[in-house]
């Protein structure tokens, strides 16, 4: 057996946490608010802001910081979109008007098995009615529009990589120093770290978000359970056969000890994305996320529309699904709020967390203006934000299927089981909370198949038409990072071989590999779907615009 928290580094809060003034840094900038991400969640608080600062007639200088090039390069989600936010956020637009690719029309779930399929009745939690089918990076790329014509100041390129930090304040951010080699030698075109110090600072860096997780760890925020993780492996293609219906899947590939499912939308007639969630509490060493979705694509319900099609796009990311139960006791403190998938703000059983993010953002908007106009923007004052989305539908929402995604630490078939009984009880079955443990803390069994059930015996080989290899899918999610980069990845000491094969498989993007028995990282592959943070070496912020340079994702 194999518990990847044993060969886990500690959070390196030495790096994450830098006192204000200290030494390292060359320029500084001075804002009134700060936003780390330009997501769905920094781009809404950023856009409220300025408004509210143009409605009361005060000026506010507002910078977002955000570690892709270009905005919406990090950005990647399923994506079926509730435009509840979108609405109260545009009150003067029609859905028409906002960057979604289309409204969902038919809706289909089938469990699967190796070769056939059987049609499921669409769980009440997923119905998408009144929905729209979208990418998340054009919906980024259009919010950041709305942001930049409105004042706000948008920096690309720059990731934060420590919270500067005066007492128990949040003082702004350290950026992380660009144009190094791997020994730390700078290049010609290097540039020092920048601080940027602000009044207030709102950590909206997406699923798995540093500086969020240090700044709980400093100031010992608790949540009733950890958070728990999934992985999403998603792939866009175009189709000579067009697709009419959201469909999701459950059961097959996945076995029986392991949640997730596969969805497949259509983003246009000759386009489509699908995907692979797996949750990263599954139990099996040899489980392989991205090649499971290459099998998947082989089954008939998918291969009657990828084939004669062409992959033109892939990408990675973790999704937060503790749910209720795993958002921070408090997403405030003095001079800081925790906004969106930071904070956890997605409902698993419905598949939705944009809508949610992009609320917090407009709450947290509200508080922070109310606090500056106050002049006091301290944990107290900020402490609204809480409130607001204590209040909320965010949190009635998490309440209500609070249980559902941890009903299945037992196995699929017990969890749906549950999760039925949870969903005709409108959440009050079983009562109380299902205790869980953090994904780190699960044990895998060592095992060198394959793990997927019912797969063809032997070693997946891709035939590079309909199933393509990890490196041939990191050159789909456009990674150019240079090959000299300093290694972003930290790794614990003394790795034995069925833990390195483990992280071998765990990462899509290929970072890790086993050669002779001993763990090799090929770090500029990393795609910062930021698994490895979840299960193996800890991951850090590196040179802006490095990873992925996604486009339709």
């Amino acid at each position: 057996m194999i518990l990847p928290a044993t060969y886990q580094p500690p959070l390196p809060l030495d790096r994450l946490l830098v006192p204000a003034g200290a030494p390292g840094a060359g320029e500084r900038m001075e804002l009134d608010v700060l936003i780390v991400g330009a997501g769905p969640a920094g781009l809404a608080c950023a856009i409220e802001l300025a408004r509210l600062a143009r409605h009361h007639g005060n000026e506010l200088n507002v910078g977002v910081l955000e570690k892709a090039a270009a905005l919406g390069e990090h950005s990647l989600s399923g994506a079926v979109v509730n435009p509840r936010s979108f609405r109260e956020l545009f009150p003067d637009l029609k859905d028409a008007d906002f960057p979604f690719r289309g409204p969902v029309g038919k809706e289909a779930v089938y469990l699967l098995t190796a070769d056939g399929r059987l049609r499921l009745p669409v769980p009440p939690t997923m119905h998408n009615q009144g929905h729209y089918i979208a990418s998340l990076c054009e919906i980024v790329a259009w919010l950041g529009a709305k942001a930049e014509a409105l004042g706000v100041n948008v920096f690309t390129g720059f990731p934060a990589a420590s919270l500067l930090t005066d007492g128990n304040r949040v003082a702004g951010v350290r950026t992380a120093a660009s144009g190094l080699v791997r020994d730390g030698t700078p290049l010609a075109n290097a540039l020092t770290p920048t601080d940027l110090v602000a009044r207030v600072t709102a950590l909206a860096e997406g699923t798995r978000g540093m500086l969020a997780q240090a700044y709980c760890e400093w100031q010992q925020v608790p949540s009733r359970n950890p958070q728990i993780f999934a992985l999403g492996v998603k792939e866009i293609w175009e189709t000579r056969r067009p697709l009419d219906t959201v469909v999701h899947t459950l059961g097959w590939p996945l076995p029986a000890d392991a949640f997730g499912g596969s969805f497949m939308y259509p983003l246009a007639p000759n386009l489509v994305a699908l995907g692979l969630v797996v949750g990263l509490d599954y139990r099996d060493s040899a489980l392989d996320v991205h090649v499971l979705l290459q099998r998947m694509k082989l089954h008939p319900l998918f291969r009657q529309y990828l084939d004669g099609g062409e992959l033109v796009e892939w990408g990675a990311k973790t999704i937060p699904e503790g749910g209720y139960y795993s958002v921070p006791a408090r997403r405030s403190g003095d001079g800081v709020v925790i906004l969106g998938d930071s904070a956890g703000f997605v409902d698993v059983p419905s598949l939705k967390g944009i809508h949610y993010a992009m609320q917090s953002g407009m709450f947290a908007a509200r508080a922070i203006h109310s606090s500056l106009t106050a002049g006091d923007p301290s944990s107290t004052r900020l402490g609204e934000y809480d409130r607001m989305v204590n209040e909320s539908f965010i949190m009635k929402d998490l309440y209500r299927t609070r249980n559902m995604r941890l009903a299945f630490k037992d196995g699929f078939y017990a969890g749906g089981v549950k999760a039925w009984l949870m969903s005709l009880t409108g959440g009050r079955f079983p009562g109380g909370r299902i205790a869980i443990h953090a994904d780190a803390e699960t044990a895998r069994r060592v095992s060198a198949g394959d793990a997927a059930p019912g797969s063809r015996p032997g070693p997946f080989v891709p035939d590079a038409r309909l199933t393509f290899s990890k490196v041939d899918a990191v050159f789909k999610s456009g990674n150019a990072t240079r090959d000299t980069i300093p290694t972003h990845l930290i790794v614990g000491k003394d790795i034995p071989a069925d833990v390195a094969q483990f992280y071998a498989r765990m990462c899509p993007a290929g970072v890790y590999e086993v050669v002779d028995g001993t763990l090799r990282i090929n770090a500029p592959n990393c795609i910062d779907c930021k698994a490895t943070d979840v299960l193996g070496p800890r991951w850090m912020p590196r040179e802006g615009g490095s990873g992925p340079k996604y486009r339709r994702m």
